[in-house]
């Protein structure tokens, strides 16, 4: 016997729960508070409001035992149709966050963007000496087609500018 999920539609109780909350509070615009809250609590014991709650909270109450009894029947005549019930809105939610998910980076590709690229070397232009990096006051110059590494940035014979 395949059980069917607890429709509450046209159920004759929350039918009369409702119009007793619909009665009970008339033409406030002030919704009950939540049963058993602060603010319930602060609530004359003649206030509707308080009545209100209490058959919201039980309407609340039946709902939720007659889904988990339904659940339970439901697990042990098809456990695939209750999976598929239960993890209905975590499927939903992975829905969502999938094509988020998969626009961003994994680690590898993290790790392969922060990876330095080639090391170049270190190539002076005649006239144009270079800082050798790791050799702090040393400079790279090409002198006669050559590239010479030198202890200072200005060859003999330039002049330097003062």
């Amino acid at each position: 016997m395949t059980t069917t999920e607890p429709d509450f539609t046209a159920d004759p109780t929350a039918l009369w729960a409702s119009a007793q909350v619909t009665a009970l509070l008339g033409e406030q615009n002030e919704p009950a508070p939540e049963y058993g809250s602060p603010a319930w609590a602060r609530l004359r014991a003649a206030d509707p409001r308080r009545a209100a709650a209490i058959i919201t909270a039980a309407e609340q109450w039946r709902r939720h035992t007659a889904r988990t009894a339904w659940l339970d029947q439901l697990l042990e005549e098809d456990p695939e149709r209750w999976f598929a019930v239960v993890t209905a809105d975590a499927d939903d939610q992975a829905r969502r966050l999938a094509p988020m998910l998969a626009r961003r980076p994994t680690n590898t590709e993290q790790a392969f963007r922060r990876r330095y690229g080639p090391v170049r070397p270190v190539r002076a232009v005649p006239g144009w000496p270079v800082a050798i990096p790791g050799r702090p006051g040393w400079w790279r110059h090409c002198i006669d087609g050559q590239q010479t590494d030198l202890p200072h940035s200005t060859l003999p014979g330039q002049e330097t500018a003062a």
